[in-house]
């Protein structure tokens, strides 16, 4: 696993309402592909906002690596699992038409690993919305 971190999501009750906040302080460019989720381009990484209650997001805050193929997120799932995680979403299409799965770390916290056909991952492991 490469040292870095590509997205951090917050699981929201409301997404528009948690829209107009962050874009009262000053953030813009929200990309919002469907109705549960919202991304803003953070320096080399992406801020998300998901509607928690829909069905799909998080409660609280979940971590996102992004990789480079759909296999890696195979390889790196199961190096988690070795290293002492829990699968807790195994790997599979996104019908956002990406590959996913996410683990928990021994404490608990949540890493998804991704690949994102529709984002560019940069060399550096800096991440961009398309």
């Amino acid at each position: 696993m490469e040292q870095r971190i590509s997205l951090v999501t917050l699981g929201v009750r409301d997404l528009q309402q948690a829209r107009k906040f962050y874009e009262a302080l000053g953030w813009s460019g929200a990309q919002q592909p469907d109705d549960e989720v919202a991304f803003y381009q953070a320096g080399g990484i992406v801020f998300g906002l998901w509607a928690a209650l829909g069905g799909h997001g998080a409660p609280g805050v979940e971590l996102a690596h992004n990789v480079r193929s759909p296999e890696e997120v195979d390889v790196l799932l199961a190096d988690a699992e070795r290293a002492g995680g829990t699968i807790i979403r195994p790997a599979q299409r996104a019908e956002w038409g990406g590959y996913t799965g996410a683990f928990a770390d021994p404490e608990g916290y949540v890493w998804e690993v991704a690949h994102n056909p529709g984002w560019r991952l940069a060399d550096d492991g800096s991440v961009r919305l398309a």
